[in-house]
């Protein structure tokens, strides 16, 4: 029987080239339950922001650098992202560091993609950091967003193998293809009611406590 559910509202914040952008309208196009409402950017010429021009979505830049300091402008973008009334924040390649008020605000419905499988590698320079490393896995992260950087409770990993040869060119590149089958599924998954933040932190999908994030290989299908 056909749902009668609302399309869930989204805002997606960018700063760069909005690959995993593209992977979220793709998956929008194709019938996912959501609506991108905006696409933001805090870098004027960010090529996310043209991507989200072809498919007819609205678009607005906030350049941080016209803002005396990361509370004010954070601020700011709270008052653009609230003007389209979202259900769901996602931080797709969004590369700023947000204020424990601005996450607070959006408390469980805050989003984002991290190329590590957490909890190992947070921050930057993951591709490289795991060739140094001498890992034989490297992957990537969707989760929920808390104050403390790339640390929020993680809801979907998907694992890569590293291979001789690899540089970080290589293996970004792997990762970045989990990264785009990752990022619709979760983001799916929270506009069918199916994922959320329960009042102590931790995440549920489909009414059970995800002590650990779910994980798939590269091959795995999604459901």
């Amino acid at each position: 029987m056909p749902s009668e559910r609302t399309p869930l509202a989204v805002v997606v914040l960018i700063s760069g080239n909005g690959s995993n952008l593209q992977a979220l309208i793709d998956a929008q196009e194709q019938g996912a339950p959501y609506r991108i409402r905006a696409v933001i950017s805090n870098e004027p010429t960010a090529f996310g922001l043209e991507r989200a021009r072809r498919h007819g979505i609205p678009t607005q830049v906030i350049d941080h650098r016209d803002y005396p300091d990361r509370a004010s402008f954070d601020v700011a973008l709270a008052k653009t992202i609230d003007g389209y009334d979202p259900g769901l924040v996602v931080l797709a390649g969004f590369m700023r560091i947000l204020t424990p008020e601005f996450v607070a605000h959006y408390r469980g419905r805050l989003l984002n993609i991290h190329p590590s499988l957490l909890p190992k590698y947070r921050g930057l320079h993951t591709h490289r950091r795991v060739l140094e490393a001498g890992d034989t896995e490297h992957g990537a992260s969707v989760h929920f967003v808390t104050p403390e950087l790339d640390g929020g409770p993680v809801v979907l990993q998907a694992r890569v193998p590293v291979q001789p040869g690899d540089d970080p060119d290589t293996l970004a590149a792997r990762v970045l293809k989990q990264e785009h089958r990752l990022y619709p599924t979760v983001v799916r998954w929270f506009a069918e009611g199916r994922l959320w933040l329960d009042g102590s932190g931790r995440p549920c999908l489909d009414g059970e406590v995800l002590d650990e994030p779910r994980r798939i290989g590269p091959d795995q299908g999604l459901s």
